[in-house]
């Protein structure tokens, strides 16, 4: 049976100060992720605000432990690029 994992991130974006200063940190973020795992990424809260946004991070596998580390590592990048502008992150398991 496949495993879905959902990895959702919040992130706050203080240094920010139009939507396109948002949007090319956010496209730089998505395009990271998607070619360093292989995970689908999309923007799913709070297009319209400047210094916030949350993103989805997903992944299929057909070992539970293998999305795991996936997803995991996804965070670990996104710390990474991101620092102090993660204000949270939750992982969803789809059956």
């Amino acid at each position: 049976m496949p495993t879905v994992g959902v990895l959702t991130l919040e992130l706050r974006l203080e240094n920010s100060h139009s939507l396109k200063d948002k949007r090319q940190v956010v496209k730089s973020l998505k395009d990271r992720l998607r070619n360093k795992f292989n995970v689908a990424v999309a923007e799913i809260d709070y297009q319209d605000l400047w210094q916030r946004a949350a993103v989805a991070a997903v992944t299929v596998s057909s070992d539970h432990s293998h999305a795991q580390r996936v997803l995991a590592s996804v965070e670990e990048e996104a710390v990474s690029f991101l620092g102090d502008g993660l204000a949270g992150a939750t992982i969803e398991w789809l059956a």
